[in-house]
């Protein structure tokens, strides 16, 4: 196995270290934690410094690019928010000497490259805007940092904000082209909210640790009805966090590196919340025409908008009644809307406001006049000054004009006056209406949120410190198996590495493998390495799957099958670097691969799957996007089983060594020919049950009728199967259910029109019944090897999902699985999953008369499988969708409970 644990061992991943010793004396006048940071990020070469506010990250990013000039020379560039700028100035004329700033915005104003050594160095200065319009190329620099770079999702979210940083790791979306990018690229701002895992990843593909994509197969739970929607597989936190501890330093006072906290002490917050009355009365209503009793603007953007709208006057009412303790106080007024903005001018005809398309220089000269204390009172928006201002040094009163959903925004408000340096207590008044009862409750919950996981990076860097070894050393923890195993009469569960296990199995031992493999990178179900899912790309899990598939090839016996289920994959067009999505044919790769170990390919059995759900997945077969560029719009990916043979011992007649063998009734004149009803196959005689005129009996043996269906390809399903609380609420209040059948028989009984499809779906929707969550109308066919109607969530997975476990986005359903093992395997015979997740193929294989053996490395999993595989050995089985279609009560009774 020396082999296979040198592959693992391969796998343990931390920020590579692209940088330098610093190459001159870090300036003195520093902190003494900011000269321990210094050296960190120069041996990184590409880090980010995440310094919560007052712990001096402007010094800090100021001597790490001075240093990587020293040592390579040429130019260096800090990109900074607007308002920002003189805080850089007066911080290199304060503790800096040997730095020289200038603020350009294009590339005609740089100054001469600097030269490796120099005593003095030129860093050059811009704002974000320049550099989003095309005006600098930031390929012209040696070193760049970004200061407040979350203040990127004021240009137009979250597309923007990973294009714009794309330009510094010298990826031209526009083009395709793809450089070096900038050498040495650094992140600094105070408050990267650890609940926006989309932010640090960005931050990672940015420093080229990591792409985006890589990071959420690595990490992330796959959402499979919102593609951008991210939860951190539990299993995998500890893993996460130590992975970005490798590349960002989150530090929030001077003791978590060891240093004295003295004179680091934030002030008190002073938090008054002041709720007002809704108008009730206009409500609205819900889309089934219910009115609702009382208005709530958690129902969506579409009904917060409206609230806001409603409440207005008496929120402006309400700040000016707050504002009148102290009408002479510095204050910030922070609002969200235009139209509040307008209503502040008119109620304080004195006050400062700035918003997006004013004239750049304006914004900033009031920005930094209210900074100074030049103005009482500004009235901006967090999404314009949340990011990068100090303005502790005049202010520490703020008044929220209304709340929101975006709590980067309002935290980053928050501390533009909680803040180091702050020498009074900092009061917040928040006024919000009666309706935004769940909006505040959510902003609260993702403030508790944002400490406990900022103070989780803290003890992170307390336990490790700066040492990059200590971390990687953590995570090559997570590698290795303790195996278990769960034994009866006819089964063996084993939560083990498949490779070790299959290993250790005897040759020849199994008559028939059906597994469903990993998708390469797609999903992870362990925190172990060892996990087929925790590989890099396509090629790493193939390397990873030769270990695997030898030793399958080894253990099944000659002539035998692995029927194996695949599904091709949709790449990002950001992955790709096309600028679209693509798809990888994964199960053209899966079939090269068994090739390539000595399998011959048999068939591929399509089966066709829902559009709608694999949009939401995947957001590539979108309407709008169909309507806007009809080129871009892919189709609907299937699944396939792939069937594949371990050639037989005699190759001379093609026959296994041991046939899979079928009864076949007699016909007339079998029976005239054999009287005493039975007919030789090989060695193998099978007596075959006849009725009184000597005619097949129904059911009984494999006649012709069952060969012709078999061999024409087509595997049609009963559609039997557990139910989700959500589907069985549809059936009972829409009735789905009756629309799919009447369709489906409608469909299959005549000549397909197009025309008549789309006309059919279209007063569906006129009617409000076409779904937007699954196809209800799909095209059903009777063709050779497509299969359209595997009933999608008839898996043990289903059952997953209620206990709160993720679900696989492409399941292996109940149908496969029993065609698979009827068609290939005989009772008696040991059926074999390496990849066995909750056990369905086993469960499956113990209903039907098989032994079965099945390897789980996830031990969650494990554990129920052992329980369905006990379950099926006792004959035991679960409620199905029958069950409860025949007891409309009981359907009743569980729809109310799911609602």
């Amino acid at each position: 196995m020396t082999d296979y644990r040198e592959f693992l061992r391969a796998k343990v991943r931390i920020a590579p270290a692209l940088g330098f010793e610093p190459p001159v004396p870090i300036n003195p006048g520093l902190k003494p934690m900011t000269q321990a940071i210094v050296p960190w990020a120069c041996r990184g070469g590409r880090r980010a410094l995440f310094l919560r506010f007052g712990l001096h990250k402007t010094s800090t990013q100021l001597e790490v690019i001075r240093q990587c000039l020293a040592h390579a020379g040429g130019h260096g560039l800090i990109v900074v928010p607007l308002g920002v700028r003189h805080e850089f100035f007066l911080e290199v004329e304060a503790r800096h000497p040997d730095i020289r700033l200038k603020f350009i915005r294009s590339a005609a104003e740089l100054e001469p490259a600097n030269v490796v050594g120099a005593n003095q160095v030129v860093i050059h200065l811009t704002n974000y805007e320049t550099v989003r319009d095309g005006k600098l190329d930031p390929l012209l620099f040696t070193a760049a940092s970004l200061d407040e770079a979350a203040c990127l999702r004021g240009f137009g979210g979250t597309k923007t904000f990973r294009e714009f940083m794309a330009t510094f790791a010298g990826d031209d979306r526009s083009t395709g082209v793809k450089h070096a990018g900038v050498r040495f690229r650094f992140v600094a701002t105070a408050v990267p909210d650890p609940n926006d895992y989309i932010e640090l990843l960005a931050y990672a593909a940015f420093l080229g640790i990591m792409d985006v994509g890589e990071a959420k197969t690595r990490f992330f739970k796959r959402d499979s009805e919102h593609a951008d929607k991210l939860s951190l597989h539990p299993h995998k936190e500890e893993e996460f966090w130590l992975w970005v501890a490798s590349w960002a330093l989150f530090v929030q006072k001077p003791s978590d590196l060891g240093f004295s906290d003295e004179g680091y002490d934030l002030p008190p917050l002073d938090i008054r919340w002041h709720e007002i009355a809704s108008d009730h009365t206009a409500a609205g209503a819900e889309k089934s025409g219910q009115l609702r009793l009382l208005a709530d603007a958690s129902q969506g953007i579409i009904e917060a908008s409206r609230e806001k709208k409603r409440s207005l006057d008496d929120r402006v009412a309400r700040m000016m009644e707050v504002r009148a303790e102290a009408p002479d106080a510095h204050r910030l007024i922070w609002h969200d809307l235009e139209s509040e903005r307008a209503a502040i001018e008119a109620a304080i005809p004195t006050v400062c406001s700035v918003w997006g398309n004013q004239d750049l220089d304006e914004r900033e000269r009031r920005v930094v006049g209210f900074a100074r204390g030049e103005f009482a009172e500004l009235a901006t928006k967090p999404v314009l000054n949340g990011s990068g201002c100090n303005f502790q040094h005049h202010c520490s009163w703020a008044i929220y004009l209304g709340i929101g959903f975006k709590f980067h925004d309002f935290i980053q408000s928050v501390y533009r006056i909680q803040r180091f340096g702050q020498t009074g207590a900092v009061r917040l008044d928040l006024i919000y209406t009666e309706a935004e009862r769940g909006t505040r409750r959510d902003l609260e919950r993702k403030w508790r949120q944002f400490e406990a996981q900022a103070e989780r990076m803290s003890a992170l860097i307390r336990r490790f410190g700066l040492a990059e070894q200590a971390v990687a050393g953590a995570l090559g923890r997570t590698m290795g198996v303790d195996r278990r195993e769960a034994r009866g009469e006819d089964y063996l569960i084993v939560h083990n590495d498949t490779v070790e296990e299959t290993r250790s199995m005897p040759s020849d031992s199994v008559d028939l493998i059906v597994t469903s493999i990993p998708f390469s990178t797609q999903y992870e179900y362990s925190p172990s390495f060892n996990d087929f899912g925790h590989t890099d790309d396509d090629a790493h899990f193939w390397a990873q799957m030769d270990f695997l598939t030898a030793e399958l090839f080894r253990v099944l016996k000659p002539g035998r099958i692995a029927a194996i289920h695949v599904k091709d994959r949709t790449v990002p067009g950001g992955i790709n670097g096309l600028g679209f999505q693509s798809i990888n044919p994964f199960s053209d790769d899966c079939v090269a691969h068994f090739r390539k170990h000595g399998f011959a390919f048999m068939a591929r059995v399509t089966i066709a799957t829902d559009v709608v759900r694999e949009n939401a997945g995947t957001y590539r077969l979108g309407w709008t996007e169909q309507c806007k560029d009809g080129t871009r719009h892919g189709r609907g990916l299937p699944e396939y089983v792939l069937e594949f043979r371990k050639p037989p011992s005699d190759r001379s007649d093609g026959y296994a060594d041991t046939p899979v063998v079928k009864s076949k009734p007699f016909s007339f004149a079998d029976a005239s020919e054999h009287p005493d009803k039975t007919l030789p196959l090989g060695e193998a005689v099978r007596r075959v049950p006849f009725d009184r005129d000597l005619r097949p009996v129904p059911g009984e043996g494999f006649g012709r009728a069952r060969w012709q269906i078999d061999a024409h390809g087509v595997w049609r399903s009963s559609g039997d199967r557990p139910l989700l609380p959500d589907e069985l609420r549809a059936l009972v209040k829409l009735d789905k259910r009756s629309i799919y059948r009447g369709w489906k028989a409608f469909n299959l009984a005549n000549i397909y029109d197009h025309a008549t499809h789309v006309e059919f779906c279209e007063v569906l929707d006129a009617e409000g019944k076409l779904p937007s969550e699954f196809m209800l109308a799909p095209p059903h066919i009777d063709h050779p090897a497509v299969r359209t109607d595997v009933a999608r969530m008839r898996t043990l997975n289903m059952q997953q999902q209620r206990k709160g476990r993720e679900m696989h986005l492409c399941p292996l359903q109940f149908d496969i699985v029993e065609r698979a093992i009827e068609d290939f395997s005989m009772p008696g015979e040991v059926v074999l999953d390496p990849f066995g997740g909750i056990m369905t193929v086993p469960y499956c294989a113990l209903r039907m008369g098989r032994r079965a053996i099945g390897v789980e490395l996830n031990p969650d999993y494990f554990r129920d499988g052992v329980a369905y595989a006990e379950a099926a050995a006792a004959g035991g089985t679960g409620p199905s969708l029958f069950d409860l279609l025949e007891a409309p009560e009981a359907a009743e009774a569980a729809a109310e409970a799911a609602e």
